[in-house]
C-alpha cells in the first residue's frame, strides 16, 4: 500500500527484505537472538523510522483508500539541520505492530 517492493524473503523464518526508493526495511516476526527483552504491543515504542519520497499524495491516496489511519497528519514542518534550516511536509502513520512510519517531502535543500 505504501510503494515498498519485495527484495526478497524467507517465509519460513516470517522474514521479509523490503525497498523503496533507496529505502532498506527488513522485517522479521521474532528473532530469539536478538530481543532485549519481552516484547508486548504496541511493538516500536520510542521509534519511528523516517522515509523520504517525493510526494506524500500517492501514499495518503492509498491509505484512505484503505481506510488506514493516520497517526499525524499531514503538515509543513521546519528543522535544523546545522547551519541551515529545512523545510519539509511530513506524515506519520502506525503500522500493524506499533512502528512509525515517517513519510517525508522535502520543500527546500537540506
Amino acid at each position: 500500500m505504501l510503494g515498498f517492493e519485495i527484495a526478497y524473503q524467507r517465509p519460513e523464518n516470517s522474514f521479509v527484505y523490503l525497498e523503496r526508493g533507496g529505502a532498506q526495511v527488513m522485517l522479521e516476526l521474532s528473532h530469539a537472538n536478538w530481543e532485549t527483552g519481552p516484547l508486548a504491543r504496541p511493538l516500536g515504542r520510542g521509534i519511528n523510522l523516517m522515509i523520504y519520497v517525493e510526494s506524500l499524495d500517492p501514499l495518503l491516496g492509498a491509505l484512505a483508500g484503505a481506510n488506514w489511519p493516520l497517526f499525524k497528519s499531514p503538515e509543513e514542518s521546519r528543522y535544523r539541520m546545522g547551519e541551515q534550516e529545512i523545510v519539509q511536509r511530513e506524515f506519520l502513520v502506525q503500522d500493524a505492530d506499533g512502528y512509525l512510519l515517517r513519510f517525508t517531502q522535502a520543500l527546500s535543500p537540506g
